[in-house]
Formats: C-alpha cells, structure tokens, sequence
C-alpha cells in the first residue's frame, strides 16, 4: 500500500499522515470544459491567432481583458477546442476563478479528474496538489483557463476589508498569497479572462493582454444572421447590431429574445422598442434569455453583467465611480476633461470620506496603483480614478482631453444610480457643470460652444426636479440655443427654445426672468422663419417684463428692444422700428461707450433702417463708420466686419 507524506505551508512543523490508497491510474489527456463548442461562433479578424500564437509559448501566461458580454470567454472556449483538435494529447483545465469558493472547487475538481494521489486526506492542500502536479508536467503539456477573474482576492492574503481567508491549508497567517497557488512551469500555459486590465497585470506581463473590444459591424453581422437564421431583414439587423454598439452579449441576448416570440416579434418591432425610451431599452437589455456557454453564475443580462462591476468598482474605489456617476450624463464622446475633474464630491454618494482615503492608501490589490501615470506627491487621484475605469473599459481616451464612453454603459450606469437613488443627484451636477461651462453662443464663443453641444443636447432628456437645477438647466438650453441662433441652425434653435420655454413655464411661472429669456429665444427663431407676426406676438410682452425686471437700460433690456426694432423693420414698420434703434443706439453710447460691440450692432442696424428708407447717403456714412470701428476692435476678418462691408458695397456698386 502507498504512503503519503502531506506538508502543511506553515513554519510551524509539518503533520505526517498516513494515507492507505489504492493506486490509481491517470486517465489520459482531457479537456474539463464546462461548455460545448459553440456552433456559431464568429471569427474575429485573426483574434484567435493572437490567442494561439502567445498561449503555444511554453510557460506563457496572456490574458483577455474587456468589457463583460463582449465574448471574452467565448473566445476562450472555441481556443480550447481548437488547441485539442491541434494537440489531442494537451490537457486542458477550467478554472472558474469569480470567487475563492469556486476556484478551490475547480482545483478539487481537478485533483478528482486526474486522480492526483492524497486528494482525499481531509487535511489535503488540494491547491498546492493541483500545482505541483501541473508543475512536474509528468503527464504531458497542459493548458490552465482562469475565466471570471475579475476580483483581488486571488492576489493578497486577505480579503476585501481585511477579511480573513482560510481554506484547506491557506490562511492569513502563512503569507501565502493565493496567486502562488498557479503553476509557473514550461509543461503548460494559462490563459485568464479578466474585466479588468489592471487585475490582469498582476498576473501577466502588458505585452502579454489582449484587450477585447466589441465586434467589428462585420463580424456582430454575421452572428446575427447565425443566431437569427431567417428571421431577419438585412437593413434591419445592420441598425440593431449598431444600436447594440456590436456588444455580443447584447446581441445574443436580443436575438434569443425575437426568436422565443417570433412570428410576434421581428427584428423591426424589437429595433422601434429599443428607439422608444431608456426605460424601455433597459427592459429590453435586463432580458436574461438562454446563454449556453456562459458560467452558470454569470448574467445573461449585459445591463446587469455591468452593473455587477460597478458595483465591485463602488467597493473598491469609490471615487472612480463618483466620476462613472458622472461621465454617464454626458454625450458619449467628446466628455470633457476639465469639467468631470472638477466635480464634486457630495457626503454620502457611496461612501465615507474615511473609506475614501483608506482605498487610496491601498497597496496592495490596487487596480490603478502600478498603471497611475501622475506624480504621487501631486496627483488628486483624478488620474488613479481614470486608469480603473480605463482597466475595466468603461472610459477611453480619445485624447488627451476628453473620454469616451459606451452608450449602453452610461445607460447601465444610470439605471444603477436610479436603483440607489442617487439618479437625481448626479444629474444635478451634471447640469451645474455644464451649465456653468456653456457660454452664450457669440462667435467668440463658437470653439468651445461647438465642443459642448453635444453634450447640450444630450442634456435635452435630463431634465432636473429641483427648482434650482432646473433655473440652470433653462439656462443651458438658452446658451446652446443662442449658439445654434448664431449657426443659423434654425431647426435646433426652435426645439431648444420651445423645450426650454415649455419648462420654465410649467416649474418657474410666466414672469420668472428664465421664462421671458426663453420666450425671447423663442421669438428670435420666429424671426429666422420669416414668421414675424408671431415673432411679435412673443416679443412685446418680453420687452414689457424685461423693462420691469431690469430698468430701462439694462443690457438685456436694450438688446431685445433692438430684436423689436428688427421685428417692426422686417414687417415694413420703418418709422417705428427707426425711433426704437435711434433710442438703443443713444443709450448704448452713453451706458457702453461708442466703441462697444453692441452699440457698434446698433449703428449697424440703424444703417440699414436707413438705407430701406432710402436715405443713402446717411446709410453709407453710418455703415461706413461701423465698418472703420469693428476692424479695429473686432478685426478685419470678424464675421460681423466682413459681413457690414459686403453690406457697403452693395450698396455702393
């Protein structure tokens, strides 16, 4: 009978067992998949040759690290198939490595199938057996799967908030870390799915990551058409698959939805309901329909495989997720760096301030300590906070400026502040920063107005409760307003104006100043429509409240008694609108100066009411005057400068 000497870890001596076995026999090379091969697996432009050529180095370790749902295990399940069809004798493992329980169970697992001797002794390090057997390589090459890696627990030898790990022989008193606990040998190789970059870097060399992306439109086509088979029309598989961003989860999941309620559902009807609202986007993505070659602990669910990391990112640094909370308001693209930098850290979001800087003090297990690119004396944390959310895919650069974000993430994002209740909260900065940062859209203004539209815009349908929020979201509707106005963008104009106004009327009331400058916006796009009987209707009364609002001459109140003037001079009312641009232009050289630009707007207006009524020589000696002023102060090559001289030689010519 054989005998069996186990060693503990410890220093502390060592326990000699005698185990009574019978020999056993090691089956020959398997592979222990948990999957079956995915007929419809999609090539992925040469994907799976990076995988083979790094996994084929004896010893290598590479890693695929993305997004949940982008098919990071299904790349590796169609690997594992593919290097037993090369290499029948190549054993093959699968590890499920999302917490200590199920990677220990994977091991025991292990030791089972290859009959590893003094695996039953209770005492047994069945961790330490399964390595060493990997490690000897006596059976043959292997290749180890480390799927779902995505937490630090394999990393230190505690937990999460200094939870003590004991299991089978590891405990927090030896110094272990359970990463020891992976073979380094020449016999095998590993490859680990990760969310996160920065988990995987503490197990694999930078050049050794394959960061996984959505599908090119090709490929997420392809799975579409295998998935769907007849039940779909080619235009409109080709808008869903871009409504999904090329997520293959999303895309799975979507597919398995239409085919169970198919000949009800069609790709069309599923596309125009994921068009109707995020509410019913998000019903649509929290379908968890079948996924056979995904972990049975897994979602199939992308809203709440994403949520789930979020929620692990909350834990661990919560900060990165105030900025999240944050990014997920904006415009996909183009976010601006300055002004989620900026941003506020109220008491209470998520976690303490003392936990705060507990995570920042954080050595080990850090998911941004070894990637940071700031100065550890200097750094607010904003850029720690940026590389965790660039390890988990959440963000991307697209400069050095600005970040990206997928759409379907911010939306994920959302509904999980909605479900603890900090939604509202988060949209209030939102709008506080944006509003803050949007000017009024006068050239001089236009680059950074033309950076900050999109996000305007996106702001359309995060509307704020509070009466406060809601005064500076009214106002950045107006900014972005005025910048369209100034494009001539009439079309966008009309529907941030009457967004606005509809708003301001309903939370802040007819006579709140916000409304009367929305009324006014609206006004000026009536002008830009040629519809100046209605344009007049909206501007009397603005004129009416501004006057008794701010005083007879107030900026505000001369500018839109000039927009009046320009109303009554396109409707043929020269004589009128002559005695109210007279009176702005008198009042602006006294209040402004006569060098200002809006009294240099109200010599130019006055020029042309001039010039209709056929007083030229006037007209040209006004215009002229104007033209000399605005070289000077504005430049030759101002809009307003060169739009008065090709006014002049016309007149001229």
């Amino acid at each position: 009978m054989a005998s069996t000497i186990a060693f503990g870890d410890t220093n502390s001596g060592f326990e000699a067992n005698i185990i009574h076995e019978r020999p056993e026999t090691p089956p020959d090379p398997l592979a222990i998949v948990p999957f079956a091969r995915d007929q419809d697996f999609v090539e992925r432009g040469g994907l799976l040759d990076r995988i083979q050529q790094k996994c084929v180095v004896p010893g290598s370790r590479t890693a695929l690290a993305g997004l949940g749902g982008v098919g990071k295990s299904q790349l590796a399940i169609e690997h594992i198939y593919r290097t037993r069809e090369r290499s029948p004798e190549t054993w093959v493992f699968w590890v499920h490595a999302s917490s200590l329980a199920r990677f220990e169970q994977s091991y025991r697992d292990i030791a089972d199938q290859v009959k590893i001797p003094g695996r039953k002794d209770p005492k047994a390090n069945i961790l330490k057996l399964v390595r060493d057997w990997l490690h000897a390589g006596k059976y043959g090459p292997w290749l180890l799967v480390l799927d779902n890696f995505d937490d630090t627990y394999l990393l230190p030898e505690t937990g999460h908030g200094g939870r003590e790990v004991q299991r089978n022989g590891i405990d927090s008193g030896n110094s272990q870390r359970l990463s020891t606990y992976l073979p380094q040998s020449q016999n095998g190789s590993i490859l680990i799915t990760s969310r996160s970059k920065g988990i995987a870097l503490k197990l694999v060399e930078e050049k050794n990551i394959i960061v996984v992306e959505p599908m090119a439109q090709s490929h997420a086509l392809a799975l579409f058409e295998k998935k769907l088979g007849s039940l779909g029309d080619g235009k409109d598989i080709t808008e869903l698959a871009e409504a999904l961003e090329y997520m293959p989860l999303a895309i799975v999941q979507s597919a398995t939805y239409i085919h169970q309620r198919a000949p009800r559902c069609s790709v069309r009807q599923y596309l125009e309901d994921f068009r109707k609202s995020d509410r019913k986007k998000t019903s649509l993505l929290d379908y968890e329909g079948g996924q056979l070659r995904r972990d049975s602990e897994a979602r199939n669910s992308i809203i709440i495989t994403w949520q789930i990391s979020f929620e692990y990112v909350r834990r661990n640094w919560p900060s990165a997720a105030d900025l999240l909370s944050l990014m997920s308001f904006f415009d996909r693209q183009g976010i601006p760096e300055f002004l989620v930098r900026t941003r506020i850290q109220s008491k209470g979001n998520y976690q303490s301030q003392n936990l705060l800087a507990q995570n920042r003090e954080r050595k080990v297990g850090d998911d941004s300590d070894e990637n940071s690119t700031s100065d550890s004396g200097e750094n607010d944390g904003f850029e720690d906070d940026v590389q965790v959310l660039r390890n988990y895919s959440f963000i991307s650069c697209d400069n050095e400026r600005t970040f990206g974000m997928h759409a379907l993430v911010q939306l994920a994002m959302r509904k999980w502040l909605e479900a603890k209740e900090q939604l509202e909260p988060w949209k209030q900065k939102y709008i506080k920063s944006l509003s803050a940062a949007f000017p009024y859209g006068k050239y001089e203004n236009w680059a950074t107005c033309q950076a900050l539209f999109p996000h305007a815009k996106a702001a359309i349908s995060q509307r704020p409760k509070a009466e406060g929020s809601v005064m500076e979201w009214v106002s950045l509707m107006c900014n972005a307003a005025s910048y369209t106005r100034e494009k001539g963008i009439t079309a966008e104009t009309l529907q941030l104006s009457r967004t606005a106004l509809e708003v301001a009327k309903k939370i802040l009331g007819h006579e709140h100043w916000m409304t009367v400058r929305c009324m006014a916006r609206e006004a000026i796009v009536y002008t830009l429509e040629g519809r100046w009987k209605e344009a007049e209707e909206l501007q009397v009364p603005v004129v009416e409240t501004i006057k008794r609002i701010r005083g007879e001459e107030h900026p505000d109140t001369l500018r839109h008694i000039s927009i009046l003037a320009t109303i009554y001079h396109s409707r043929g009312r020269w004589t009128e609108a002559e005695e109210l641009y007279i009176q702005v232009l008198e009042i602006r050289k006294r209040v402004l100066g006569e060098e200002h630009p809006d009294t240099l707007f109200s010599m130019h207006d006055l020029a042309l009411n001039w010039e209709v009524q056929s007083r030229d020589t006037e007209a040209i000696q006004l215009l002229e005057e104007c033209i000399r002023l605005r070289s000077r102060i504005l430049g030759a090559d101002h809009p307003d400068t060169l739009s008065a001289s090709e006014t002049l030689k016309k007149w001229q010519s």
